[in-house]
């Protein structure tokens, strides 16, 4: 850990100040990768479309978000963070600003597909220069901020996209958002530290891949990451759609069950990298999904109520969102010098969920309603259950 402590002298960073400025431009592509959910039936009713098919919207999202994930992790690892940092944010910028002027279903596709690419490249890169500045016995209160800071998104942007929709119409919170991504752009290039480190600058990805993938650790870890975020972008996609169609709230009021919703999983990435240890996390995981999946199950097939829908939907996605930061963190331990592809790996496992969960859920509503999500929450958290023990007696 020499080489991280050096850089940090010369710099004189201050590692909270770091960290919060790799959380705040996260936190905008965040909010650019998840502003649709809130927005389907706005976007359904102006482009004439139904609201499972603008859900499909999130998922060339998060196909391409899983698509770059890969790629952004080796390139970072091979020629620095800061530039991948300020080409991730750049392409954001572009794509979401555009949006917000989409005259039809095809071009917004494409230009989510564009905010999907950029987004994907920031949060391995920010993680690996985490771990280049944060010593080994902080690095998990580190990533458990970075990663709540993400979930921050969550719990202040999307509230807000909701409200900004209210008042403006989606349009104009596409526009917001395209403000605060150039915000973000504009302090990474003044504060982004340039990397001096030395780097073995080339484009073997696969040697990189195969590397972390001959581990023991990688290959379950991904498996039971992907199966809990088929359930908790299943569960985030299509939960203000479920409130606002079967308890008759308004667009502007659904941000008061996403906020608390978010507070929720705020607390669990935040907690997650801290709670239990080596050899206790395995069990740690596999008893959050599961419950996770058993409020899914509950929010989405029976009718609670409004206000105990919300307080199992909190629980529920609080619990889903312990098991990404939990393996994030341990991932750090196991990458060597290749930590923005290890995180990179779990991202894919992150996305690919996204991608699965966004067209599974959306598939299941088509054909079944709302309880089919129920159902898709609960059966994919029993198979992480599953990956995840047998992780344990490994």
């Amino acid at each position: 850990m020499q080489e991280a402590a050096e850089p940090r002298g010369e710099r004189g960073l201050n590692e909270t100040w770091f960290v919060s400025v790799l959380g705040f431009s996260v936190l905008a592509a965040q909010n650019a990768a998840l502003i649709v959910p809130p927005l389907l039936v706005e976007i359904a009713t102006d482009l004439e479309i139904s609201v499972p098919v603008a859900g499909q919207l999130a998922t060339a999202t998060f196909a391409a978000w899983a698509v770059c994930v890969v790629t952004a992790g080796p390139l970072s690892d091979s020629f620095g963070r800061r530039p991948i940092a300020l080409a991730g944010l750049a392409l954001l910028v572009a794509s979401v600003t555009a949006s917000a002027f989409a005259p039809n279903l095809a071009t917004l596709v494409v230009l989510r597909v564009l905010t999907g690419l950029g987004g994907g490249m920031l949060p391995p890169n920010a993680v690996g220069a985490i771990s280049e500045v944060v010593p080994p016995e902080r690095r998990p209160r580190a990533v458990g901020l970075f990663m709540a800071l993400q979930v921050l998104s969550v719990g202040s942007s999307v509230p807000l996209v909701a409200l900004l929709a209210g008042w403006g119409g989606w349009r104009f919170a596409f526009l917001v958002s395209g403000l605060i991504l150039a915000v973000s752009l504009l302090s990474n290039w003044i504060w982004f530290p340039r990397d001096s480190r030395e780097r073995v600058r080339n484009l073997e990805f696969l040697s990189r891949f195969r590397e972390l993938l001959t581990q023991r650790f990688f290959q379950v870890a991904v498996a039971a990451n992907l199966t809990v975020r088929i359930a908790y972008w299943g569960f985030f996609s299509y939960y203000a759609a479920f409130l606002i169609a079967t308890y008759d709230i308004s667009l502007e009021f659904s941000a008061v069950p996403l906020a608390i919703a978010a507070v929720a999983q705020i607390a669990g990435s935040y907690a997650a990298p801290m709670v239990g240890n080596i050899r206790t996390y395995p069990i740690m995981v596999a008893l959050t999904a599961l419950a996770g999946g058993v409020c899914g199950l509950l929010f989405f097939s029976f009718d609670l109520g409004f206000w105990t829908a919300v307080a199992v939907a909190s629980v529920g996605t609080g619990l889903l969102s312990m098991t990404f930061p939990s393996l994030v963190a341990v991932s750090t331990h196991h990458s060597g010098s290749s930590t923005a592809t290890g995180v990179g790996l779990m991202g894919l496992s992150n996305m690919g969920g996204g991608v699965i969960g966004a067209a599974l859920a959306g598939y299941l509503l088509s054909s079944s309603g709302f309880g089919g999500i129920g159902y898709l929450c609960l059966g994919v958290t029993v198979a992480s259950v599953l990956s995840a023990l047998f992780f344990r007696k490994q």
